[in-house]
């Protein structure tokens, strides 16, 4: 259930660590699966789903903002209310390398490293344009997409929606929309927008149905507040997504200040919710992985 006591979100993005900071408004961080497979430990559900390496992967956003407001989200809601201005794509991407480069740098002292992995995770092959905060608000994103792509690196672009041009001009390789609502009220319930949006996700949706590129919907889910497959199985016809995630809603970071633990199903919920998903449309199960909670559906 919702937490009803007052939140203490005081710290800003400056204050976390593991951040580093480009430009006036971007950001990246190498993630917690980036450094197990440095060591050989694993790796994350996008490299078996989609094949991608996760040692080669570069996370960045280049908005530091966001225009929703999510129960769910492990990330600091307090970022950067105004952006007076925007950088240019050709920065972004340069500066963004240079900075995962530099984070990467301490592992070559580290024990347990992997020296062929990090040689190549200096050069990295993979953007995952999400993080935190809304991407699509950086006005230039389907230049930035392009910049990425015209390096041949594989772009996954990661986005709630709520801007519908962005989604028509974009053309990363696979195209994320996330979702934890499955109406205008449990919308305005969980994601809490900046504004009346839920008509952009609409569209969204429908524009996603359009797209030559591969498409993901990815299924945020809250025990006891939005697994409801019957309400979501609408939200994917209308998508038409080459694939849906099913995935649990994590208890980590600042989400802990809002949800009760007791909101993050297991994966034999996330499981059950899925094989339901396969009932009521025309998606089947290909793949999951029980260490995310994460399953995978496929069109048909």
């Amino acid at each position: 259930m919702v937490r009803r006591r007052r939140l203490t979100e005081q710290k800003t993005l400056k204050d976390l660590k593991g951040y580093a900071i480009v430009g006036n408004h971007s950001a990246v961080k190498t993630c917690l699966w980036l450094k197990k497979s440095l060591k050989d430990e694993g790796f994350c559900y996008k490299q078996k789903f989609y094949g991608i390496k996760s040692h080669r992967c570069l996370q960045l956003t280049p908005a530091l903002k966001c225009n929703l407001s999510c129960i769910h989200c492990w990330r600091p809601l307090d970022l950067l209310p105004d952006i007076k201005e925007w950088d240019e794509p050709e920065l972004i991407v340069e500066e963004s390398i240079k900075a995962q480069r530099r984070l990467l740098s301490g592992f070559f002292g580290t024990k347990g490293v992997n020296r062929k992995k990090l040689d190549e995770a200096m050069q990295p092959n993979q953007v995952a344009i999400s993080l935190i905060g809304e991407p699509t608000l950086y006005p230039k994103i389907a230049e930035l997409v392009e910049e990425f792509n015209r390096r041949q690196m594989t772009t996954f672009l990661v986005t709630n929606g709520t801007n519908p041009k962005a989604i028509e001009e974009a053309e990363p390789y696979q195209l994320y929309i996330s979702l934890t609502a499955y109406d205008e009220e449990s919308h305005r319930a969980l994601n809490r927008p900046k504004g009346n949006l839920w008509e952009n996700i609409l569209n969204s949706l429908k524009l996603m149905a359009e797209k030559k590129t591969r498409t993901v919907l990815r299924l945020t889910l809250m025990k006891n507040l939005n697994m409801r497959p019957e309400k979501f199985a609408l939200l994917i016809e209308r998508a038409m997504p080459r694939f849906v995630e099913a995935k649990a809603y994590m208890h980590l970071g600042y989400s802990r200040y809002r949800l009760e633990r007791e909101a993050m199903p297991s994966h034999e919920e996330v499981r059950k919710f899925s094989e339901e998903l396969e009932r009521l449309t025309d998606y089947r199960i290909t793949d999951e992985s029980p260490i995310s909670r994460v399953v995978l559906l496929e069109r048909a």
